[in-house]
């Protein structure tokens, strides 16, 4: 193993991964409780988008979790965000997340979510935090927050570092994630501007199914124009 390779990751782990940069997007739903997460995941689904990352700050996150997995039969690729240590990254993946997902570089969040069998996304900001969660194992690193960068950071950083999966989050929109993809990047996360609150509280599902129906369309675009990653 070089100084620039990741531990091997397990096959089911790797599955998750390339499933995940396939579809090229994350979306990251975060609200004040759990209640309607399904018909949040339904309405994003009907429109493309089939990875959905619950944040545990959400009031009955882990068990909305639980419920996902058992009721996306596959077809929905279900994991948890904001996972600050250990313990909580072990409650999330028993209760059936396959990824992982933090704002920070934390180690151990990295090894309990492998330990466990599930991928691990931990955050960076910069270049040398983004290594230093890729030589810790990570399966791909979440550029966060990403507005104060933009795509050519991405771009920067892939010209001497290939090798890096990067998932930017934090400024990312269904209008410009084919920006992100073309720079490089494996796959984009985004919250409340495709995710928004006020959607879910007005069970506004249509409006949803749009906003993700307009990000997968930008993701095929760019996918057509550069390949994936």
């Amino acid at each position: 193993m070089t100084a620039t390779q990741a531990p091997p990751p397990s096959t089911e782990r790797e599955r998750t991964v390339r499933r995940l940069c396939e579809l090229g997007v994350v979306a990251v739903v975060r609200l004040r409780d759990a209640a309607a997460v399904e018909r949040v995941a339904e309405a994003l689904h009907a429109g493309g988008v089939a990875a959905i990352e619950l944040t545990v700050t959400t009031a009955g996150a882990i068990e909305a979790i639980e419920r996902l997995s058992r009721a996306g039969g596959g077809d929905l690729l279900v994991g948890a965000g904001s996972v600050l240590d250990r313990d909580t990254a072990r409650r999330v993946v028993e209760a059936g997340a396959l990824y992982v997902v933090s704002p920070v570089f934390r180690e151990e969040v990295v090894r309990e979510a492998h330990r466990l069998g599930a991928a691990a996304l931990p955050g960076a900001f910069t270049p040398t935090e983004i290594l230093d969660a890729h030589r810790a194992g990570a399966d791909a690193v979440k550029v966060f927050p990403a507005d104060p960068l933009g795509p050519a950071f991405i771009r920067g950083v892939l010209a001497p570092m290939p090798f890096l999966r990067l998932v930017p989050t934090g400024g990312v929109t269904p209008e410009n994630a084919a920006e992100w993809l073309r720079a490089g990047a494996a796959a984009v996360g985004l919250g409340s501007a495709l995710v928004d609150p006020r959607l879910v509280e007005a069970g506004d599902w249509a409006a949803l199914t749009e906003r993700a129906r307009r990000l997968a369309a930008g993701v095929a675009e760019a996918r057509g124009a550069g390949g994936a990653r």
